[in-house]
C-alpha cells in the first residue's frame, strides 16, 4: 500500500502542526512559572515585615507599661491633695481650716475675721473646685509669707483672688481680702453647675508657688 502525493502532504502539514503546538504549550508554562515564584517571595516579604513589627512591639510593651505606673503613680501622689468630703459644705470648712492654718502660722499669726463660702463649679472633666473669701488684716510681709504657705499646703488649694484696700499709715497693715480655691471629687458639683463652662481645663496652677504669688483677679 502506498501513499499519494496528497496524504504525504497532510502527514507533513498534522507533523509541523503537533510541533507548534509543543512549542506554545512549553513557552506558556515558562512564562507562567515567575509569575507563581514571584507571589510566594512577596507573602514571604510581608509576613518578614509584620514579624519585624511584632518583635518591636513587644520589646517597648515593658517601657511602656513602665511609664503608666508612673503615670499612675504620679496622679494618685496629686490626688492626695484633693479635699476628701461627702458633702460640699464639709469640703468648704475643709478649705477654711486651710487658710486658717497658713494665717495661724504667718509670723506674727493673722487673724481672720470674716470668710464667705461660693458654690463648686466644674474644673476640667473630672474634677470640682470650692471657694472660700476671708477678710483680715496684715503687714505686706505676712501676706506674701502666706501665700506662698498657700503654694506649698500638701492641700491642692491655690489663691483665685486678691483684693488689697488702701493700707493704714500709723499701723502699717493693709486690709485683705482674699479668695482661696480647692479642688474637690467632680461628684461634689450638682447637676445644673455642670452646664457652666469650665474655670480651667486642668489643675494647673494648684501648689505652684508662681500661681500664687501672680493670683488670678489682682486688684489694688
Amino acid at each position: 500500500m502506498t501513499l499519494q502525493d496528497r496524504d504525504k502532504r497532510a502527514l507533513w502539514v498534522l507533523g509541523g502542526a503537533v510541533v507548534l503546538a509543543a512549542v506554545l504549550w512549553i513557552s506558556t508554562m515558562a512564562k507562567g512559572s515567575p509569575q507563581a515564584v514571584v507571589g510566594q517571595t512577596e507573602t514571604i516579604e510581608g509576613a518578614e515585615k509584620r514579624l519585624t513589627q511584632l518583635r518591636s512591639f513587644a520589646a517597648t510593651a515593658p517601657v511602656k507599661q513602665e511609664r503608666l505606673k508612673e503615670l499612675t503613680a504620679d496622679l494618685a501622689k496629686h490626688e492626695k491633695g484633693i479635699l476628701q468630703a461627702a458633702t460640699v459644705g464639709q469640703a468648704q470648712s475643709q478649705l477654711l481650716e486651710v487658710i486658717k492654718r497658713v494665717a495661724k502660722n504667718a509670723n506674727p499669726p493673722v487673724d481672720v475675721r470674716q470668710s464667705e463660702l461660693s458654690p463648686p463649679e466644674p474644673l476640667g472633666a473630672s474634677y470640682g473646685v470650692v471657694k472660700v473669701t476671708v477678710s483680715f488684716e496684715c503687714r505686706i510681709e505676712q501676706l506674701v509669707n502666706m501665700l506662698a504657705d498657700l503654694a506649698a499646703a500638701p492641700e491642692m488649694v491655690a489663691t483665685d483672688h486678691l483684693r488689697i484696700s488702701m493700707a493704714h499709715p500709723k499701723q502699717k497693715t493693709i486690709p485683705v481680702h482674699l479668695t482661696v480655691a480647692g479642688v474637690v471629687p467632680r461628684s461634689l458639683v450638682p447637676t445644673n453647675r455642670l452646664a457652666v463652662p469650665d474655670r480651667a481645663g486642668s489643675m494647673d496652677g494648684f501648689g505652684d508657688p508662681r500661681g500664687a504669688l501672680l493670683p488670678a483677679g489682682y486688684s489694688r
